[in-house]
This record gives C-alpha cells, sequence and structure tokens, in this order.
C-alpha cells in the first residue's frame, strides 16, 4: 500500500476542511486555523494549499451560491474525499505510533 506523506500545513488545512464541514470554504478555514494555532496564515497560502490537496484527489469541491455579502460573488466549499480520510487516518496513526515510542524519559527532559 502506498503511504500517505502530507505536509504539516497540508494537514492543518485537511483537518480543518474536516472540522468545517459544510462551513469549509477559503475565508473560514484561515479563520479556524488562525483560531485554533495562534498563527497568522494569509489567504492565498491556504487558497493554494487547498489547490494543491485537490490536486492530489484529498478534497473536492463545489460553488455555492451567489449572496448579497459578498457583492453577487460565489463561495467555493471544500470537502475531504474518502482518500483524504484515508491520508488523515494514515497520518494520525503515524504520529501516534511515533509517541507511543517515546521513551518516558525524553517527556520528562520535555517538561511533560
Amino acid at each position: 500500500m502506498k503511504r500517505t506523506f502530507l505536509g504539516e500545513f497540508e494537514e492543518v488545512v485537511l483537518l480543518t476542511v474536516a472540522v468545517l464541514g459544510d462551513e469549509a470554504y477559503g475565508v473560514t478555514i484561515t479563520q479556524e486555523i488562525e483560531q485554533r494555532t495562534g498563527r497568522s496564515v494569509g489567504f492565498s497560502t491556504v487558497h493554494t494549499t487547498l489547490q494543491r490537496l485537490a490536486e492530489k484527489g484529498y478534497l473536492s469541491s463545489e460553488m455555492g451560491g451567489a449572496t448579497a455579502e459578498r457583492g453577487g460573488r460565489r463561495k467555493r466549499f471544500f470537502s475531504v474525499t474518502a482518500a483524504g480520510r484515508r491520508a488523515l487516518q494514515e497520518v494520525k496513526q503515524v504520529r501516534e505510533e511515533l509517541w507511543s515510542a517515546l521513551p518516558p524519559q525524553t517527556l520528562q527532559l520535555m517538561g511533560g
């Protein structure tokens, strides 16, 4: 089976889309990442990452209806695909295995 490799920011974006569900579009994704991580992220960075994840088959998107609040422009909503869910599960498993393999004395040195 082919292993999934996601960059750290790709993982954060993919997880954020999953968290937001039906409300996942560029602005809400950017705001959610900033709120949850305390990191300032640019909309263009998020947009580029969304495109890359879609190209990898981890996200799909569809256009929503035009809204007055956006001057009649439509929003592109994103959702996690089956491949995206598998990628997240694989990444989570690898992280859990690594944390479990960490010797207890190492955590003590880290202040944990």
